[in-house]
């Protein structure tokens, strides 16, 4: 039987997974910008797409090599879901 601290346990699992999804994939662009703005400060070049372009580069690398990870991770919580919900329902 679904109750609510089993349906609390199941959004608290989704949203930590979305958190550690979006941080693998946001982390990188984060400190690649960082780099770019404190070498745009000390030589005072204000080009947008310097600022744009490896952050870019980088979600896409990190988007390539974690990929797979960040899939198989979505594919084992789907089918853990799936697998408490036949539990529950009957």
């Amino acid at each position: 039987m679904m109750t609510t601290d089993i349906a609390g346990d199941i959004v608290a699992q989704g949203v930590k997974l979305v958190l550690i999804i979006s941080m693998v994939a946001i982390v990188p662009s984060l400190l690649v910008g960082l780099m770019v703005s404190i070498f745009q400060a000390t030589t005072q070049i204000n080009e947008q797409t310097l600022s744009f372009l490896p952050r870019l580069v980088t979600t896409l690398l990190v988007l390539i090599f974690a990929g797979k990870w960040m899939i198989t991770q979505l594919i084992d919580f789907a089918q853990l879901i799936f697998q408490q919900a036949a539990h529950l329902v009957g």
